[in-house]
């Protein structure tokens, strides 16, 4: 328990102003998009680099745990404080763009910058960040890295790990650390940014990222396809890549989402539509856009495609992403909660894995909409329950396990994007075996021997 010379001294070491411990604070950082609630014993703002060192070596001196936070935005619970302790907030004062270097591009920001304000900024001087999540509009880069994010245009531009070029952080015991370097090859020492993004604040607190840009495309163009079926479609994801297409994004929906989609939104959608694609191809002169339509046409024709839409201009294109963008909280008609995962396979396994999903959707008589990042390979599937019902609640966790292993025995993984935390921590045996567990609780020990960096998530000792 933090008793009151604790709060002081964070008092002394970030200002009065910064330091909360009040019942609504509490409440406040107490949840993330799990809805679960883990109530913290303070929130502390720490306004630079040097104050998380500060507190960082207070804490491990005394054994105060700490969780550090961006937005809350997560889906697995990765900023959840489940063992009490401290919440670092670090978007109140960590949150600034501090360089953007058109010559090397890249861009140095603190962790608490908001995705989207990233990638305004840079695309102001016609330069881009493509990891784009779908919580751009709110979650920080801090999360995103610490979460290794994806997003819709991971198809072609890659996710997060593609973008950390070099960073700065504190270990537990208050020492600063830089790992990596703006330049293009560094190949100096071990990939320490490699292990600290995607470990969930687990091995150290990120104080500054140095993150790659690329020139911003000139032209872009949507598109869907109508597919009579989750096969025709997800055949036609992996053949279209094969024969040429690079689409920045391409998205998919089931049948039961279409329906959804209409029903509860009345978005208006082909009725007879078994599954669709869509997404964004671009380039730098209309020929390259040209050339990728007509490939992406030709190979979902040749897998049954019943219809290929080209978005004629920029409202067209919103009017097609309307769909996608609206999936997540349409499917509502299907269950009071829905216990989503973000599956992740090879992109040729994924007809095979979708036949699979909805066989054990129908084995325990659940609904179970796709939808997601199909370019990719990963899927958001969805097992739809009474969320009043204990029972069917443990039987969709049934159905989640066998989910996972039938993912595993294909060589997909647990997650795509929104990481371990403390939902999908019980399945890490799934996925790994005894001696890679040990490994990572290895790292955990040189890196935080006395445990106090957000303990407990991606299956390591609380």
């Amino acid at each position: 328990m933090l008793d009151k010379k604790h709060i002081q001294h964070f008092e002394s070491i970030v200002s009065k102003e910064n330091v909360y411990s009040d019942k609504a604070h509490l409440i406040a950082y107490s949840y993330d998009a799990t809805r679960t609630r883990f109530e913290p014993e303070a929130v502390v703002f720490p306004r630079d680099e040097q104050d998380i060192s500060d507190i960082l070596k207070y804490c491990d001196t005394h054994g105060i745990v700490i969780t550090a936070r961006g937005a809350g935005s997560g889906f697995t619970g990765g900023a959840l404080p489940i063992n009490g302790g401290i919440i670092l907030g670090l978007e109140k004062h960590m949150n600034k763009i501090l360089e953007i270097d058109m010559e090397n591009m890249v861009a140095v920001v603190q962790p608490g910058v908001i995705n989207m304000d990233l990638q305004r900024a840079v695309e102001a001087v016609g330069l881009m960040y493509p990891p784009d999540p779908a919580s751009e509009e709110y979650s920080t880069l801090g999360g995103n890295v610490s979460e290794n994010a994806g997003g819709m245009r991971a198809a072609k531009y890659g996710i997060t790990k593609d973008y950390v070029m070099a960073l700065r952080a504190v270990r537990a015991n208050g020492d600063i650390i830089r790992a990596g370097k703006r330049t293009i090859k560094d190949v100096a020492g071990y990939n320490i940014a490699g292990i600290l993004i995607a470990s969930e604040g687990t091995l150290a607190i990120l104080s500054e990222l140095t993150l790659k840009l690329i020139p911003k495309p000139k032209f872009t163009k949507g598109y869907m396809g109508i597919f009579p079926s989750v096969d025709d479609a997800m055949n036609a994801v992996f053949k279209s890549l094969s024969a040429g297409a690079n689409p920045v994004a391409m998205e998919f929906m089931d049948a039961l989402v279409v329906q959804a989609l209409k029903e509860k939104l009345g978005i208006d959608l082909p009725a007879d539509a078994g599954a669709l694609l869509i997404g964004d191809v671009d380039g730098n002169v209309p020929e390259e856009v040209a050339f990728q339509l007509e490939t992406l046409e030709a190979s979902f024709k040749e897998n049954n495609a019943q219809e290929f839409i080209v978005a004629h201009d920029k409202e067209h294109r919103d009017e097609l992403w309307i769909a996608r963008r609206n999936a997540s909280q349409s499917i509502t008609i299907f269950g009071s909660k829905k216990l989503n995962e973000d599956i992740s396979v090879p992109r040729s396994m994924l007809p095979e894995a979708l036949k699979a999903i909805y066989a054990i959707g129908d084995k325990y008589n659940f609904k179970v909409p796709c939808f997601g990042h199909a370019g990719d390979g990963n899927i958001h599937v969805n097992v739809m329950v009474d969320g009043t019902s204990q029972e069917q609640l443990n039987k969709g966790h049934e159905a989640i396990e066998e989910i996972f292993q039938m993912v595993v025995d294909m060589g997909g993984t647990l997650s795509g994007e929104h990481g371990i935390g403390t939902s999908k921590a019980p399945f890490m045996g799934i996925a790994f075996n005894d001696e890679e567990i040990q490994l990572f609780k290895d790292l955990k020990n040189s890196f935080d021997p006395n445990n106090i960096l957000n303990p407990g998530k991606m299956g390591l000792p609380s």
